[in-house]
């Protein structure tokens, strides 16, 4: 179950490094994906949200007995 929000992760990491918040303010990840910047997509937004509840699945036992629905 580890590796289920690994694609979502890449993707959030790929969709961060194009955005303004990394580029041009030179900001690391974790300060960009944590606050809700307008340089930050809400492509980004959405794929942030979507890891979160990923990641939520993994430590939920119900989810956990049912398996996280991954990527």
């Amino acid at each position: 179950m580890a590796k289920s929000c690994k694609g979502l992760a890449m993707e959030l990491v790929k969709c961060l490094s194009e955005s303004d918040c990394v580029k041009v303010d030179k900001r690391p990840y974790r300060e960009c994906a944590k606050e809700k910047s307008p340089s930050i997509s809400s492509e980004c937004v959405g794929l942030r949200e979507t890891y979160f509840n990923c990641k939520r699945g993994q430590v939920d036992m119900r989810a956990r007995i049912r398996g996280n629905k991954g990527y």
